[in-house]
Order: C-alpha cells, then structure tokens, then sequence
C-alpha cells in the first residue's frame, strides 16, 4: 500500500551523508544524482504528478549534525515536508571508538521529532561495504549492531525501514565505487527501487548481470589503497573532512515533474 495521502501533495526531503547525496552516481556534468533523486522521480511517476524534493545530505557528515542541523533545516522547510528519509552513521563507524548506543539515541530523537512534526519518516540502513573494505570484519559488526538497533526503532514507532544493509545482492562488487566505500550507479539505482518498493510501488530493485570477477591482484591492491585509503588516513590525520565548505545541493523545494526522466530534476525553486 501506498504510504502517502490522496489529495496532498508529496514533499519529499532526504537528509544524510554521502551515501543520500548520491556520491559514486556521477552525472556528465560533473553532478551527482543518487537514489533520493531517483526516488523522487518514481514517486512523480507514480502519482502522476508534480513532487517537491529537497536533499540536505552532505558527504562526510556524521550522525550528530545530521539529526542537529540537517533534520531540523528539513523540519523548517516551508511547506512542511510530507515525506522524511533518513540514514546516518556510516562516517561514525569508520571512527575509532565509535559508541553504538549514541547513534541509537540520536536516531530516535530524529524518529521523535519527526513524529511531532507530523512528517512520515523512513529509516534506511546503508549497504554493506565490509567485505572489501580494510577492517572490514569490525564494520560488519558495527553495522550488524546499528542495523539490528534501528529495526527496533522502526518496530516499536510502527515507521518503515528499508534494510539495505541485509541486501545481499548490493553487496556485490559490481554495485560498488573503485573507492570500495559508495555505491556506483547501478547501487543507488538498485536501492531507490527498495525504497520504491517500501513506499508501495511496484517496482523491481535494479538487478546487474554477474560480470567478471572482481580483481584483487597484489598490483590492484596497492592502487587502491595509493588512490582511496592513504587519502581518506590524510584527511583524518588533518580533521578536515570530504563534505567541508559543501551545502546540501537542494536546500529549498524544487519541481520533479511526472514526465521528466529520472536523472534530470529540475532546479526551480517553488
């Protein structure tokens, strides 16, 4: 069944990090697109009418600013969104030290406030990236045990989940970037049709073909640690972060009318 109301118009405003803003989904232009931008899309398509979409998310951003400053900017929008989507946490993860419990508790202040708000929320958990990742195995069990945090969330506050963590097709290597951290293309394309899905739509999740097996040579190996681990280790070493000096890329509502394809949202502000 379809989430939203006959009659109202659907807002939709997606609030994270880089996994949200669409990071690994480049455009031609240089842009990147995402499954939030996909997503407003479909539920264009699927009513058959205009949406309005916002996107907050900031590559890099943790859970904390998410919830404190990304949340309530999305709160404050005007209209007032009728659809909330939130994930977070991912960048805590990665963190030493990272304590499970105060993600659990910012998570559900957000569920809280979007209750109060009368905003439907929906929950995501992000895909799975441990199996190619250096520490992998303690990602897996950090993601294991936000994953299994949030779904109670989402239990006991009756909101939709949508666990892209326990997909195991995206964990293949195919849905992935070189840097073995964001989704391409085809896994923000796979996780908008989830999300689709989650919000009543009858749309297949994007399946690839199998592909040639990933290569994990001693060369391939060296390369991307060169290209992708020593500069994620330099910018920690720095506290400097990827999403510094970056905005949201919509702040404010813009048009995603139901006839425009899915990777060209226009840009007017309403």
């Amino acid at each position: 069944m379809i989430i939203y109301w006959e009659g109202v118009v659907t807002r939709f405003v997606a609030i994270g990090d880089s996994f949200t803003e669409g990071l690994g989904d480049a455009q031609p232009d240089g842009s990147v697109r995402g499954w939030a931008d996909l997503v407003a899309a479909g539920l264009a398509a699927g009513r058959k009418e205009t949406v309005q979409y916002a996107n907050l998310a900031i590559r890099g951003r943790l859970l904390e600013p998410i919830v404190n400053e990304q949340l309530e900017a999305a709160l404050a929008l005007s209209p007032t969104p009728t659809l909330l989507t939130l994930n977070g946490g991912g960048n805590d993860m990665l963190r030493p030290g990272g304590d499970m419990s105060r993600l659990v508790r910012l998570t559900e202040h957000a569920v809280q406030r979007c209750a109060e708000a009368g905003v439907r929320m929906v929950l995501l958990t992000g895909a799975d990236p441990s199996d190619r990742l250096p520490l992998g195995a303690m990602m897996r069990r950090r993601g294991e045990a936000l994953t299994q945090a949030v779904a109670d969330i989402a239990t006991r506050y009756d909101i939709t989940l949508v666990n892209v963590f326990h997909d195991p097709e995206i964990r293949r290597a195919g849905y992935w970037s070189p840097d073995r951290l964001h989704l391409n293309t085809c896994g923000h394309r796979r996780v908008a049709g989830l999300v689709l899905t989650a919000l009543g739509h009858e749309t297949a999740a994007h399946v690839i073909d199998p592909g040639p097996v990933e290569s994990r040579r001693v060369l391939a190996e060296a390369r991307y640690y060169r290209e992708h681990v020593l500069p994620w280790v330099n910018r920690r070493l720095r506290g400097r972060s990827s999403g510094d000096n970056r905005t949201g890329k919509y702040l404010n509502w813009v048009a995603i009318e139901a006839t425009q394809p899915s990777d060209q949202p226009t840009t007017e502000a309403v």
